[in-house]
């Protein structure tokens, strides 16, 4: 957008915490450093494969003291001690886990989670992958999965001691995921995607 009469292009408007609380329901957004995003809804497969997952995790999990969600739940990024309403990043990972009680309160959480868990689609993989792992990175999250419905993989980052994520592997689905942060953590994802039809082709005609 420009402004009339001159060639300046405006800045968009920096959105904060305090802003989106107001946003209606109706819609779900993520603020990235001030730049707002909408959400689409989840695909069936998307669905499937995050119960499939959260069914590991919850087992895992369960007595254990670091709390496991799922979306949506607000994760406010701070830059530092500004108060929330002046926070310019909040994300909804499809799956997190948090450590950290001084981190959680009713509103979500405060601060990167421990582990964080993306299930792509086609149209938010680049948001996901590229967006939203540099802020992962930037504020972190000690361990963060990509999980690809659509190629059926699955891709470990770890946070480095340089602050840096580092690709532990690439997983298809013969494959188990095994997680750096949580030992003992494992997902076989022979069981997360869904099952592929069978695929019938017919032979080559014969001549002669």
């Amino acid at each position: 957008m420009t402004v009339a009469g001159s060639s300046r292009a405006r800045k968009p408007k920096a959105h904060t915490y305090g802003d989106y609380c107001g946003w209606s329901d109706e819609r779900r957004w993520e603020l990235i450093e001030g730049l707002a995003f909408a959400m689409t809804a989840p695909s069936r497969i998307h669905s499937l494969v995050s119960q499939a997952l959260e069914r590991v995790f919850m087992a895992f999990f369960d007595g254990k003291p670091c709390e496991f969600h799922h979306a949506p739940f607000d994760i406010r990024l701070p830059e530092g001690d500004e108060p929330d309403e002046e926070v310019k990043t909040v994300v909804q990972p499809d799956l997190l886990v948090v450590c950290d009680p001084g981190k959680l309160d009713d509103k979500g959480c405060r601060g990167a989670p421990d582990l964080v868990v993306e299930i792509l689609s086609p149209t938010t993989a680049s948001h996901d992958c590229v967006r939203k792992k540099a802020i992962y990175e930037k504020h972190g999250v000690r361990e963060f999965w990509t999980v690809d419905p659509q190629n059926r993989v699955v891709m470990l980052f770890s946070l480095g001691s340089d602050g840096v994520f580092s690709r532990v592997d690439t997983f298809d689905d013969t494959d188990t995921v095994r997680s750096r942060a949580f030992p003992g953590l494992e997902v076989d994802l022979s069981k997360v995607f869904p099952t592929q039809p069978k695929v019938v082709r017919e032979g080559p005609a014969e001549y002669g």
